[in-house]
């Protein structure tokens, strides 16, 4: 730091808060024996800058000031500074020298854009406390920086005690023009509260997040997440860590507005002009990034269909009798719960009791006696907000009295009412087909909700790519003669050597249903890529028919009409439509141009069958 801008820091400590211990004049520093100190007094601390780049159009944002140490010493990097500040307890003296050089040298550079500069919370009270807003304009006005260009990075924001009182000091810091910022959100010790508290201008993902996003569908759903939160609080996100262009393409299809990280740029002495080339070539490449999808079928969450049946309860105290009234007053009623208080304890089926009931002398024998001995003690209980494999339980249970007496739904343990058999059949039903439009439950391939999705950005983007659909052939009379399991192998064959012959961050490969895949081509190789598919596939299907059936070149089966003939060994049929820039509007018109030429390639039984004109415009 310069000897003037030493002295006008002293002037304003000395004028405005003469208890402030800054760093260049503290006792503690003055008179510290350690390395830091030493490093702190002889002035060998110095900033160096890394750009925040813009992910819409490659331009430079913003810089981020980062302090170093002397080169090629075990004091160049910040862990090791920040470890010897604790170790030295310099922390507010040495955070404090890291801010004024920063500026120092941000103003000496004459540059016009923001810097971002870090702060601890604590260190951010504690100044504005001691040394007042009026001061510390003066100090950046006098150190040639803008408030309106600064932005205060908050860090460790964990360790301030009054949340309350940190809001107080940004409120006062923001009057006077200078912006805020949260650093490395989602790191653990993130706190959401404050992002709703505080409101700032900026919020940095974390790396973790960031890192190897292209390949983690669970890490783009957290970012998705957080988009979703940062709209609401009006805050720009910036990802931090990009380090590779699979990851950067990611993050620039999902609409994260800046990002941050070495495939960027580097921290540098000097600030940038541009991002590194690879980086801004990937930033304008119209191909889009293929999101990574959770390769497990989805459960959707709770079951809201299942209509919850309002029906009357009785104790384990009621007598037979009872409850014989109680069924015949409820002619509909498939069974009834007993509880104790509002906890279900049992269930008893109608048919089972009423049979009993009905017999000759029972009511004089047993008409007095509690119901409790007709009741299925072991009854299933199901939450309100249940999942859908709680449900799928109750069909695969080898006691089959829970389709028959149904299931007691619970609210938080207390009675709630009964859901029937039926009523679990089909709402189980039309969940796992809900849930397969998003994952195929047999391949875990993207289903036809990302398989729009996905066209959408396509199209959206301008880029040129290629709509495969692929079906397989004679796959019927192979499936009605091995059975369902062998045709489910033959499925997930085409499935795994699809995906083997694409390449996951240019191509898409979704499961529509059945032997049906759409692949949505990126690569430029895309007409060897699906010659390869039909080859390997039909080499390897060969192997799922019996030794009959591959000495005879195929099989004997039943047509659709019935009539028994020979049919060849099951191959593929793909049709394949080049989609140019504005020649299609809707996802909908990109896949039933892409089914037509399916439609075509196994009419003209050809392997592979290229559509060159759309239909559309033919």
């Amino acid at each position: 730091m310069s000897t003037q801008a030493t002295l006008e820091l002293e002037r304003i400590i000395d004028t405005n808060a003469k208890s402030l211990p800054h760093a260049l004049y503290s006792q503690t520093v003055r008179r510290g024996r350690g390395p830091l100190a030493g490093l702190i007094r002889s002035d060998a601390l110095h900033p160096v800058f890394q750009p925040l780049v813009s992910l819409s159009d490659g331009s430079i944002y913003s810089h981020e000031a980062l302090i170093r140490g002397p080169q090629n010493s075990s004091f160049h990097t910040p862990d090791t500074l920040l470890a010897a500040a604790v170790q030295e307890n310099l922390n507010f003296e040495f955070e404090t020298f890291c801010i004024a050089a920063a500026l120092d040298r941000w103003g000496k550079l004459n540059e016009c854009g923001r810097l971002f500069v870090n702060i601890s919370a604590e260190v951010l009270v504690q100044v504005l406390k001691r040394c007042g807003r009026a001061a510390l304009l003066e100090l950046i006005s006098d150190l040639n920086v803008l408030p309106r260009l600064l932005v205060l990075e908050i860090t460790e924001y964990e360790r301030v005690a009054d949340m309350d009182d940190l809001a107080n000091v940004v409120r006062e810091i923001r009057a006077a023009g200078v912006s805020l910022a949260l650093d490395d959100f989602g790191d653990g010790r993130s706190s959401l509260r404050l992002w709703s508290q505080l409101k700032p201008e900026y919020v940095k993902i974390d790396k973790y997040f960031t890192k190897d996003i292209s390949q983690h569908a669970d890490k783009l759903k957290t970012i998705q997440a957080l988009q979703q939160i940062a709209a609401i609080f009006d805050s720009a996100l910036v990802a931090e860590g990009i380090e590779t262009e699979n990851d950067l393409r990611v993050l620039r299809d999902l609409g994260i507005a800046y990002g941050q990280g070495y495939f960027l740029g580097r921290p540098a002495p000097l600030p940038r002009e541009q991002v590194e080339a690879q980086a801004l070539d990937v930033m304008r490449d119209p191909r889009v990034s293929v999101f990574p999808e959770l390769r497990r079928a989805s459960n959707a969450g709770a079951l809201s269909r299942l209509t919850v049946l309002d029906a009357p309860t009785v104790e384990p105290s009621t007598t037979n009798e009872a409850l014989g009234t109680l069924f015949l007053n409820h002619p509909k009623l498939h069974a009834i719960a007993v509880l104790e208080g509002t906890r279900p304890v049992g269930i008893i089926n109608r048919s089972h009791f009423m049979d009993e009931f009905s017999k000759l002398y029972y009511r004089e024998i047993w008409g007095r006696k509690p119901c409790l001995m007709h009741a299925n003690l072991a009854p299933r209980l199901i939450e309100r907000n249940h999942n859908v494999d709680d449900l799928v339980g109750i069909l695969t249970s080898d006691d089959q009295r829970y389709l028959m007496d149904g299931f007691i739904v619970t609210d938080n343990g207390r009675y709630a009412g009964l859901g029937t058999g039926e009523q679990l059949v089909r709402s189980v039903t039309e969940t796992r087909i809900e849930a397969a439009r998003h994952a195929n439950p047999l391949t875990f391939l993207p289903g036809n909700i990302p398989i729009s999705q996905h066209i959408e950005r396509l199209l959206n983007s301008g880029a040129e790519f290629v709509a495969c659909y692929a079906d397989l052939n004679n796959f019927k009379p192979f499936n009605d003669q091995y059975g369902y399991w062998r045709g489910d192998e033959m499925i997930r064959l085409l499935a795994r050597v699809a995906v083997a012959h694409c390449d996951p961050q240019r191509d898409f490969v979704g499961h529509v249903g059945g032997d049906d895949f759409i692949i949505l081509y990126q690569s430029t190789d895309w007409h060897a890529q699906c010659l390869r598919i039909i080859a390997e596939f039909g080499s390897l299907a060969i192997a799922l028919f019996d030794d009959s059936a591959r000495q005879a070149g195929g099989i004997q089966a039943d047509d659709r009409h019935g009539v028994p003939r020979f049919f060849p060994f099951t191959t593929l049929s793909i049709g394949a439509v080049k989609i140019r820039r504005n020649e299609f509007a809707t996802a909908e018109q990109v896949a039933s141009a892409a089914a037509r030429a399916k439609h075509d390639a196994k009419t003209a039984e050809k392997g592979l069958f290229v559509q060159e004109v759309s239909p559309i415009t033919q």
